[in-house]
């Protein structure tokens, strides 16, 4: 299976985007590309809903990376949601990906999300 992309249009400062298939090698460039004008966008946060995301390489992880380190650099953050048991465990092994921003549904990562907005809007955003 190749590797499928559905961006989502962004609300409130935050995208999501579905990734399915396979990212790896072969594929890792294609996420990049898309992901390069969301990362120079004004979004906050990025949700990476992978439910059908079937195996990563590290290539795969790479982007992940690289999409936490672009966020991060203006505080921002890259949330995932629904990852597969072998995703997860890929995740584990090179903690690519804290636990805290790893949610088992897309309703509890905008949870997270509205939580975090609450928090500014009270002036009480550290964590």
């Amino acid at each position: 299976m190749n590797l499928s992309v559905q961006i989502q249009p962004a609300s409130n400062g935050s995208q999501r985007v579905a990734i399915g298939g396979r990212l790896d090698t072969h594929s890792y460039q294609e996420l990049d590309r898309q992901l390069a004008p969301l990362l120079a966008s004004p979004i906050h946060s990025l949700v990476l809903d992978l439910a059908n995301l079937e195996y990563i390489s590290s290539a795969g992880v790479r982007s992940v990376f690289k999409a936490r380190k672009a966020l991060a650099a203006r505080g921002g953050r890259v949330l995932v949601a629904h990852p597969q048991p072998q995703i997860q465990k890929v995740f584990d092994v090179v903690k690519a990906v804290p636990l805290n921003e790893i949610f088992s549904s897309m309703a509890e990562a905008d949870a997270y999300l509205d939580a975090m907005q609450q928090k500014v809007l009270r002036g009480d955003d550290e964590e």
